[in-house]
């Protein structure tokens, strides 16, 4: 009897085949999942990336539209993955490019800022080298920055962030509920934290930082480029150049217009509408209780009326307000009066005070002497205050308005930076 040894072969054969084909079968199952996966790891972390680069940009680009302190390279973190934002100066403003990288996916995006040619107000309070001085129960509700020093005596209190810049800052006799920067720090009482290189005499709440780097001094946000500009914008408009002094004594609307002359306006329970901006080439005079307003028409914008007599700017192109004067926006949000002076005094050393303001002034009013001192003193109330030296005593008042980060004239687009651009490159 013969014994077969090719028994079983076939179905050995089948076994390896149908085999085969499972293996088959399942990679063509796993190998999609698995790239599947991966495919969406990688989409997950070049989301992160993205997420990281667009915070960065945004964070950065909110500080600059808002006059924030930032830094040229900025960096974040947001889970895994990290961002670095890169601000550079452009021609027309500033470009921001920000890097996200997680797990070597890398995202790219630059985003443009474009600088407008008005104002921005980013402080209730700004001075140049000048400094500030607050006596008595005088207050800022808001933030103040100075390039001079700043000094305070009697009840005086800032709600807001102090910095006095420059290695010859020096904040003495103030009382702020928030922080405040600078090299000194004399008889003050902090609430916040306190940034300096020496201290004295000082009660501090928060956190203080000893060795602390001096702020930068900062220009001012009117040029006398767009003062000109304002003038010449109310020039177009026509001159006036008789009765002088020019007075305005009841209901009168007005502007654009050049003023040749003082200008004067008195009187009680008569509005004066402005309809674009005046200049002054001498000093101007408001007193009694009138009420200056912009026309409705002119929607969100601001008017500026400017005292600047070219010939003299030492003891002529001042403002003076007195009284009970009450100035009103056009109704929509972010419209003010702004008074302007480009007298020189304070500058050269002089003792002429170039805007004065003195019992009751309030509403939606501005103020600004970039080369002048301002003098604010008795129940005067205004929304921000900008001069190369500023004068707060007896119970005078700032109270800093959101929106004047980006305030629009007549003349001029507005003022900070707005949104120029984006677009993604990696």
């Amino acid at each position: 009897m013969k014994i077969q040894t090719n028994r079983g072969q076939a179905i050995f054969f089948a076994a390896i085949f149908f085999l085969a084909i499972s293996l088959t079968m399942v990679l063509g199952v796993v190998t999609p999942v698995e790239n599947g996966v991966l495919a969406a790891r990688a989409l997950a972390r070049g989301n992160q990336s993205f997420f990281a680069a667009e915070a960065a940009a945004q964070d950065v680009s909110y500080r600059l539209m808002n006059g924030l302190a930032v830094g040229a390279v900025e960096t974040l973190t947001l889970g895994n993955a990290s961002a670095t934002a890169t601000t550079t100066t452009t021609a027309s403003g500033k470009e921001v490019t920000s890097a996200g990288t997680d797990d070597n996916f890398v995202r790219k995006s630059i985003t443009k800022l474009t600088s407008g040619n008005g104002a921005a107000f980013y402080y209730g309070v700004q001075a140049g080298d000048g400094g500030t001085v607050l006596e008595n129960s005088s207050s800022v509700a808001g933030n103040l920055y100075a390039n001079g020093t700043v000094v305070g005596a009697g009840g005086n209190l800032i709600t807001g962030t102090v910095v006095s810049a420059g290695s010859g800052g020096k904040i003495e006799g103030v009382l702020t509920t928030a922080s405040a920067y600078a090299h000194t720090i004399k008889n003050s009482t902090i609430g916040g934290d306190a940034y300096y290189q020496t201290i004295s005499g000082s009660t501090v709440h928060g956190a203080s930082h000893s060795g602390s780097a001096d702020q930068t001094t900062t220009t001012l946000p009117i040029s006398d480029a767009q003062i000109t500009q304002w003038e010449n914008d109310a020039a177009a408009g026509g001159t006036i150049t008789s009765p002088c002094p020019y007075k305005i004594t009841a209901n009168t609307t007005i502007g654009p217009k050049k003023i040749a002359c003082d200008m004067e306006i008195s009187g009680t329970g008569y509005t004066l509408t402005l309809t674009g901006p005046l200049w002054i080439t001498g000093n101007l005079t408001i007193k009694n209780s009138p009420t200056i307003k912009i026309t409705s028409s002119l929607g969100g914008a601001s008017v500026a009326l400017v005292a600047d007599n070219p010939a003299n700017r030492t003891t002529s192109s001042q403002v003076n307000s007195d009284n009970s004067a009450v100035f009103e926006g056009s109704g929509s949000i972010g419209s003010f009066v702004l008074l302007a002076s480009q007298n020189r005094s304070a500058e050269n050393g002089g003792s002429e005070e170039a805007i004065t303001f003195a019992n009751g002034t309030s509403g939606a009013i501005l103020a600004y002497a970039g080369h002048g001192e301002i003098l604010m003193q008795n129940s005067v109330k205004l929304k921000e205050v900008t001069a190369y030296r500023i004068h707060l005593k007896n119970t005078a008042q700032v109270i800093y308005e959101s929106g004047l980060a980006n305030l629009l004239f007549t003349a001029g687009p507005s003022g900070g930076y707005t949104l120029g651009g984006w677009k993604e490159v990696e």
